[in-house]
C-alpha cells in the first residue's frame, strides 16, 4: 500500500479510535461495564468494516480506475447495510448493551467518514503526472534559420 494510502487510513482511523475510547468511558459511566463493552465492540466493528473496504477500494482504483466510483459508491452501501444487519443481530444480546453498541456503531461510522473526507481534502494528489527530469532540456524543433 503506497504512504498516501497508509496515510490516509491512519488519517481515518486514529480519529474513530478515539471516538470510539470516549464513547466507551460515556457508556461505562451511563450503563456500566456492559456499555463500554457494547461500545468498544461498536467502534471495532466499524473499523474493521470502513478499513477493509479501504482497502478493497484503493485495490480496485489501481486495477480497474474506470469502476472507481461505482466502487465505491456500491462499497459504502454494502458497508451501511451490514452495519445495520449488525444492529438487527446483536439487538437483544445480552453479552453487552446494545444501545451503546447502536449509538458507537453509528457515531463512529460518522466520525470515520468525516476523516476520510477531511483527509482527502488535505491530500496533496497530483492530478497531472509531471514531467520527469529529461524534458528539462527542451529540443529545438523546425528550421534554425
Amino acid at each position: 500500500m503506497p504512504s498516501n494510502d497508509v496515510r490516509n487510513l491512519l488519517h481515518a482511523a486514529v480519529p474513530t479510535a478515539a471516538a470510539g475510547a470516549i464513547a466507551a468511558a460515556v457508556s461505562g459511566v451511563v450503563a456500566g461495564g456492559k456499555g463500554a463493552l457494547g461500545a468498544a465492540v461498536g467502534a471495532l466493528v466499524v473499523m474493521l468494516f470502513m478499513g477493509i473496504g479501504f482497502v478493497v477500494l484503493q485495490r480496485t482504483a489501481r486495477s480497474l480506475p474506470q469502476l472507481f466510483q461505482a466502487m465505491g459508491l456500491m462499497l459504502y452501501t454494502a458497508q451501511l447495510l451490514l452495519l445495520f444487519v449488525f444492529v438487527a443481530l446483536f439487538k437483544d444480546t445480552t453479552l453487552f448493551h446494545p444501545k451503546a453498541f447502536a449509538i458507537t456503531l453509528v457515531a463512529a461510522t460518522l466520525v470515520w467518514i468525516a476523516a476520510q473526507t477531511r483527509a482527502h481534502m488535505k491530500a496533496k494528489i497530483l492530478y497531472v503526472e509531471p514531467e520527469s527530469s529529461k524534458a528539462g532540456t527542451a529540443e529545438k524543433t523546425g528550421s534554425s534559420t
